[in-house]
């Protein structure tokens, strides 16, 4: 199987805490759409015959500032040259504040079964600090669009450690999302990214950091309630009910190839990396051109040991030793058990079945932990 990203760069305004590449030239929506297509038909051979794509996944940016016309000439100019009739999980992201019913319905008829929505928060007034456009009456109301529209696969992002953000409004904010009910959540702690807006507020004086302690605490509040509530961890920041796992962000984590079309987009077809300019008219121009924009990365030994690695334990399938001695030999399976041993008897990771997991308190240590374990 295989799976197929697009990146809808495009944004009414800019989130304080984002560094994914976005834009604002909204005028340029139907190049950007022609060019999608024209790189769906230029890369038509490359995950080769044997690979079916399973899974697409619309993210941004914004993907619903796109109108549903242009939504429609992507899935079928696009479907013209990559074969989308095995399509079982077909993923939307969105804004509660271009949600309608009658825009989600057009979804549905595109083939769309499930929607990625971007709630962050259910408190106005931590909303309004990070520049979002929407409020938590919209959200709600937008979420209730996409179910009685027909979706009946749902995640709600939410972020923890935000400005002024307290244990108990971020609990208020978890139980507005559990009565809900969602069949995926995916909850992230801030990150203050150099450049954004953000980054340079703390600079400023005019925002303070969550602290440390605070964060692990809000972490596991979540962890906790989500756990009681019937969703399961799977991965460092997404939970969700039983067979309601992101098929397709799952693929990314066990090394499923895929293509990634549109400006910033990467594709990894097993062997090699690609990846296209975080340039919107760079990337325009090359497909107009009759180029394909994108550099090439053949990965080392040791980088794709260490991609094994990372994002194996990043999930609640752990990494398996036994695989790894096979792929990289004896030596490297018996270094990583050594490493490995002092976070067993700490109980930061746990061991069943010949597989190495993070535990609950690990995922907390995890980029330290993930680091200590790469290759020498």
């Amino acid at each position: 199987m295989a799976g197929l990203y697009i990146h809808i760069p495009f944004c009414k305004k800019r989130c304080i805490y984002c560094d994914f590449y976005s834009t604002n030239r909204l005028d340029l929506t139907d190049r950007y759409v022609a060019a999608i297509v024209e790189e769906a038909r230029r890369r038509r051979n490359e995950l080769g015959a044997a690979e079916t794509i399973k899974t697409i996944y619309l993210g941004g940016g914004t993907p619903s500032q796109l109108m549903p016309v242009q939504m429609g000439r992507i899935t079928e100019g696009v479907g013209r040259w990559l074969d989308l009739s095995g399509v079982e999980e077909f993923t939307v992201e969105v804004n509660p504040d271009d949600v309608t019913g009658d825009y989600i319905k057009s979804l549905v008829e595109l083939g769309v079964n499930r929607v990625s929505m971007g709630v962050q928060s259910f408190n106005d007034a931590e909303l309004a600090a990070i520049n979002r456009r929407h409020n938590a009456e919209c959200a709600i109301t937008a979420y209730n669009a996409i179910r009685d529209a027909g979706i009946q696969n749902v995640s709600i992002d939410l972020i923890y450690g935000l400005p002024g953000q307290d244990l108990a409004s971020l609990n208020a904010s978890v139980e507005q999302a559990l009565s809900l009910r969602p069949e995926h959540i995916s909850a992230y702690n801030l990150t203050y990214e150099e450049g954004t807006v953000l980054w340079n507020r703390r600079l400023r004086g005019e925002v303070t950091e969550a602290g440390e302690e605070l964060c692990i605490e809000m972490y596991r509040l979540i962890v906790g309630r989500l756990k009681e509530a019937g969703y399961e961890h799977y991965e460092i920041s997404n939970y969700a009910l039983p067979g309601y796992r992101s098929r397709h962000n799952s693929s990314y984590w066990d090394h499923t190839p895929y293509v990634g079309l549109g400006a910033a987009a990467h594709s990894y077809d097993g062997h090699v990396r690609r990846s296209n300019p975080a340039d919107l008219m760079a990337y325009i121009t090359a497909l107009e051109q009759g180029q394909l924009p994108f550099s090439e990365e053949i990965m080392t030994t040791e980088e794709r040991y260490d991609e094994d690695v990372m994002v194996a334990l990043r999930t609640a399938d752990g990494l398996d030793v036994m695989e790894i001695g096979e792929k990289y030999g004896d030596k490297v399976k018996v270094s990583l058990q050594a490493k490995a041993h002092k976070y067993l008897e700490q109980g930061i990771m746990r061991e069943d079945a010949g597989r190495l997991f993070l535990t609950d308190e690990g995922m907390l240590l995890s980029d330290a932990v993930i680091q200590e374990l790469m290759w020498d």
